[in-house]
């Protein structure tokens, strides 16, 4: 794995680069999945992903292994207890933010047989207005159409920055530089790994 070419933003740090083979950019299918990757992507902002990782075992035992539904359903001595949690990001505004999406999502796979479709749905209908789905203009447009529509949908503590970032890390942009070997293997079709 070492010879490999990685993106550059990963190099250098054993945790980035784990993260990056073993998990970034691959497509993820599952509501609870998707609700984790961006709940993260909220706690990061205004901070570096290097802090989300080294948290996130804490994040996933603090947050039920951000079970949406139990979430939803947190009350005011659930957020005291989050709040006085030293090992997770303490934001009163982004943990009430994780109660507010969790909401919205059951209320989105309600309304769209999933998260996963939801999104996906508003993918279709942008490429096919003849974008190439390779190109970085689109993923970036895609991001302020899912942003806007989210945002239309009561999701709270998002922005086009924050959507970008969960869209590449779920797969459904391809954010992987050109020279990068896991942007290769994407553009062929075949599926990483990190074991040769």
């Amino acid at each position: 794995m070492k010879n490999k070419t990685r993106c550059s933003w990963c190099l250098g740090d054993d945790q980035y680069i784990s993260y990056h083979d073993n998990e970034w950019g691959k497509p993820v299918f599952d509501d609870q999945k998707l609700f984790e990757l961006l709940m993260l992507e909220i706690f990061q902002a205004g901070l570096k992903w290097h802090t989300i990782l080294k948290k996130r075992v804490s994040f996933n035992k603090g947050f039920d292994n951000f079970n949406f539904k139990k979430i939803a359903n947190y009350n005011t001595h659930k957020i005291n207890s989050l709040m006085s949690n030293t090992n997770i990001i303490r934001n009163k505004l982004k943990i009430l933010s994780a109660i507010s999406n969790a909401k919205c999502l059951i209320q989105v796979r309600q309304n769209h047989k999933g998260f996963y479709n939801y999104i996906n749905k508003i993918k279709i209908s942008l490429f096919n207005k003849s974008y190439q789905e390779d190109s970085i203009d689109t993923g970036l447009e895609l991001s302020k159409i899912v942003y806007q529509r989210m945002r239309n949908d009561k999701f709270k503590f998002i922005g086009p920055i924050i959507i970008n970032s969960f869209l590449m890390s779920s797969g459904f942009i391809d954010g992987h530089e050109s020279n990068c070997f896991m942007y290769y293997e994407n553009q062929n079709g075949k599926s990483s790994s990190s074991s040769d």
